[in-house]
């Protein structure tokens, strides 16, 4: 009796729930570390006297450890186990905040933002393959579109920190690093009880322990739901292709040949376009809301109404990845959050910008959503952290860049010259997809990826 078939027929309940509470703090936690750097960004350049040269410098400094973070992450993950990688870099995330948070100078303090962006871009590329190997196909969508939902509370939490303890308390920008970092201690505890993945297991020949888990993930789901188990179907594939020792130049080297390189292609094209979009918003939004008029507090009130608008859209376009598919509704967001920039750079009210930058937010987050759930959906099992973490990697790019390219086209092309642009950007994003985008809903991981099936998979 196939393993794999065993664990796709379980319905979702209680305890791929607690699978999904976990992994969701941890980008909870990942959101906040990325988006407080925005609200940081004023009281460091007070506190040390800084350049914007150095002040772009910090904002690009997570995105260049999220970078290296996803590489590693991806790599390791494949080689030693997703569930190691995942408590390990949590941990220096947590580690490296507080470091941030006493830094008695820039140099230190830039140090720090990139090695804690190191754990929060390891911990990011990880979280999204390792859950996905345990949750049926037919709500796997929608099951890890609500995970990287939760960046969006982690979003929201930066800015309530802005507002709340940045802005107004003495030292405050110190604080609210502590803060981020503090809540993480707990999540390590809880997440020791966390099994590996199953298909890791048995790629890696692990058999018996993968047959635990599973044993043990049926006895938590029949308690949960107090019924008899679905019947375990029949399927072509009982076990995912055997794990192959693998570096980075052997992951590239397969990403790229052949059939595979379209799928990391688009892949790669649609995280860099999401991530230029989305970090260059979100970095500049409180700088160019106060230079349209508006003050630091009420940019830091607008802020949260921002962010807000962050969580209908992850949750929406998870529960539509599931009836549109994942390739359409990434397309559908990229659309409507292109239209949602252009719509921006022609406003010159406060209160419509607001209105435009939460509606562009809502759909850039749920462009996210369908990525995340997507990406690890077109990887073999003993490539699929690497894939993850190098397509993860390669958006983290735009993500460096888009500070410094927004705040030079600011200068030069002004408030709708920088929307403008990124309109064009997210334009491209919207027909690749749909032009070269692999149809991923209510398939096995398996039906998708493996060598037998490889060549129904790519369409």
């Amino acid at each position: 009796m196939s393993l794999l078939a065993r664990l796709d027929r379980l319905p979702l309940s209680r305890p791929h729930y607690l699978l999904l509470l976990l992994g969701g703090l941890g980008y909870t936690f990942d959101g906040m570390d990325s988006a407080v750097v925005a609200f940081l960004l004023p009281s460091v350049k007070d506190e040390w006297g800084l350049t914007n040269a150095q002040l772009g410098l910090i904002g690009s400094a997570t995105p260049f450890g999220f970078l290296f973070g996803a590489t590693c992450a991806g790599l390791l993950g494949d080689r030693i186990g997703r569930r190691k990688v995942m408590m390990w870099a949590l941990a220096v995330y947590a580690l490296f905040s507080i470091v941030g948070a006493m830094s008695p100078n820039y140099e230190i303090f830039l140090g720090a933002r990139v090695l804690a962006g190191f754990g929060a871009g390891a911990e990011s590329a990880i979280i999204a393959p390792f859950l996905s190997e345990f949750v049926p196909a037919a709500r796997r969508g929608w099951f890890v579109g609500a995970l990287a939902g939760f960046f969006s509370f982690g979003f929201v939490a930066a800015a309530l920190l802005g507002r709340f303890v940045v802005q107004p308390l003495p030292e405050g920008w110190r604080w609210a690093q502590v803060i981020t970092a503090v809540p993480i201690v707990m999540l390590l505890w809880w997440r020791r009880s966390l099994p590996e993945s199953p298909r890791y297991l048995l790629a890696n020949g692990r058999t018996a322990e993968a047959e635990a888990v599973v044993l043990d993930l049926e006895r938590k789901v029949q308690a949960a739901t107090k019924a008899p188990l679905p019947p375990v179907p029949e399927t072509a594939v009982d076990k995912p292709a055997e794990a192959r020792k693998i570096g980075l130049l052997s992951a590239l080297k397969f990403l790229w040949t052949g059939r595979m390189a379209r799928r990391t292609a688009i892949t790669w094209l649609i995280w860099f376009v999401i991530t230029f979009s989305y970090y260059g918003f979100f970095t500049w939004i409180p700088t160019l809301l106060v230079q349209q008029g508006i003050t630091v507090t009420k940019s830091f009130e607008f802020s949260i109404i921002i962010y807000l608008a962050q969580v209908p859209g992850y949750f929406s376009a998870a529960w539509l990845g599931e009836y549109l598919d994942r390739k359409n509704t990434i397309a559908l967001y990229l659309a409507g959050a292109a239209a949602s920039a252009f719509w921006m750079s022609q406003m010159t009210d406060p209160v419509m910008i607001t209105i435009a930058a939460a509606v562009l937010s809502f759909f850039l987050n749920g462009t996210y959503a369908a990525v995340y759930s997507y990406t690890p959906e077109v990887f073999p099992t003993w490539i699929r952290a690497s894939g993850t973490g190098l397509s993860s990697a390669f958006g983290r790019v735009g993500s460096i860049i888009a500070p410094s390219v927004i705040g030079m086209s600011a200068a030069s092309l002004g408030f709708a010259g920088v929307f403008g642009m990124t309109t064009a950007v997210l334009a491209v994003g919207v027909v690749c997809t749909l032009l070269f985008g692999l149809s991923t809903a209510g398939r096995s991981l398996e039906d998708l990826t493996e060598t037998d099936a490889s060549k129904a998979a790519t369409r």
